[in-house]
């Protein structure tokens, strides 16, 4: 198949999978080429450095990293500090209590950029990243990834009692708690 060929198959089926909406499939296989790229060196640190891999994490870990994880997305993703990261790929909307903000995804530019703004705005996308990572780095440098961690979840605390109080979705709604 020529070049043109394949880029008209292409448009046809972006066209076909999204008719009434931009979606930027091009830009999304872009992000998971990355990802694998990124979890392919992770894997061939490991191999080259001879570090052993645990048959199973233990659960002290999985914890530690699960709560890291969230935090760090979230982080990434909704804080008003780390808005300047992702400020060439969305665009500032309003603040949403607690020290986060609303971005919106730039449509304009490239797909790809399209596509990590997507991914730098959602905690939810960013976690996948950023919980290989954490995993990657307890295999390669496990003292100092749950130093790290530890850090996280410590900072990660004042917000679940945040949120069990209740006073988080008030904050973020725009409420005020009653006294």
């Amino acid at each position: 198949m020529t070049d043109t060929g394949l880029r008209q198959k292409a448009t046809r089926l972006r066209r076909a999978y999204a008719p009434h909406e931009h979606r930027p499939l091009g830009g999304y296989l872009a992000a998971m080429g990355t990802y694998a790229g990124v979890t392919g060196v992770l894997a061939g640190l490991v191999k080259a450095t001879g570090r052993p891999v645990p048959e199973r994490p233990a659960p002290a870990d999985v914890v530690l990293l699960s709560i890291a994880t969230h935090k760090l997305s979230r982080l990434l993703s909704k804080d008003a500090v780390t808005s300047p990261l992702r400020a060439p790929f969305t665009r500032y909307d309003r603040p949403i209590g607690s020290g986060e903000v609303m971005e919106q995804v730039r449509d304009s530019g490239s797909p790809t950029r399209h596509a990590i703004g997507e991914l730098l705005s959602c905690p939810f996308c960013l976690a996948v990243w950023v919980a290989t990572g954490l995993t990657g780095g307890l295999v390669l440098a496990p003292r100092l990834t749950r130093l790290v961690a530890t850090a996280l979840t410590g900072g990660a605390a004042p917000h679940t009692r945040l949120w069990a109080s209740g006073a988080a979705p008030l904050a973020a709604g725009g409420g005020h708690a009653a006294d």
